[in-house]
């Protein structure tokens, strides 16, 4: 990868990957952390690696993966959407950022900058709503700090107000109504007045219990 790539500014955006082709070389702690994720967002997984953990092996007799016990081949990148991995051996990690990089997969080596596509953010999550924090690499541990500092900001309470806005949207897209109009509600429905209304009445609810 040249230098202009590695210090190009990251394109910001959320996948959709349920459904699609991820690969994962390795299966230790780490590997395992990833295919977490892959599995939460619908990805169908397999996995390359001649030993997992208890973990691991438990998904694959459950048939969640396709753990295939053995060493990575090149083949193994045939069809992926991305793969991820995690082993211990350089070399590998060179060669497995060579092979997709010439096929078209996006890659991420874990911990390696310099050989990943893409990056995993550190991520706060309330229902439907995903804060995710990136430093491009450079200091993981300023974005897990972040993460712990919005997720006291952005409390479980969020997880109960996006289904109410989710709601409120469909019921506005269900009318017949000027384009304008609804916009205007929905910006109304997800302001900071409109939270703070909300977590009163959540409040006293709570309190009634």
């Amino acid at each position: 990868m040249s230098e202009d790539q590695n210090n190009a500014k990251l394109f910001p955006m959320f996948l959709k990957i349920a459904g699609r082709s991820c690969l994962v070389v390795g299966a230790g702690t780490i590997a395992e952390s990833k295919i977490v994720s892959l599995l939460e967002a619908g990805g169908k997984v397999w996995v390359i690696a001649p030993e997992a953990t208890e973990q691991v092996r438990s998904w694959a007799e459950a048939k969640k993966i396709e753990w295939h016990r053995r060493k990575f081949q090149t083949e193994d990148l045939a069809g992926m959407f991305l793969v991820v991995a995690a082993t211990s051996s350089k070399e590998l990690h060179e060669e497995i950022f060579k092979q997709a990089r010439s096929r078209g997969v996006l890659c991420n080596i874990v911990d390696v900058p310099a050989l990943c596509d893409f990056y995993y953010p550190a991520v706060v999550q309330r229902g439907a709503l995903q804060i995710a924090i990136s430093t491009s690499g450079r200091s993981p541990a300023l974005a897990q700090r972040l993460r712990k500092e919005l997720e006291e900001q952005f409390g479980a309470e969020y997880e109960e107000w996006m289904e109410q806005l989710g709601d409120a949207r469909d019921e506005l897209d269900a009318k017949d109504s000027d384009p304008e109009e609804r916009k205007r509600l929905r910006h109304e429905q997800a302001s900071a007045e409109a939270f703070e209304a909300f977590r009163q009445r959540r409040g006293q609810r709570e309190r009634r219990k």
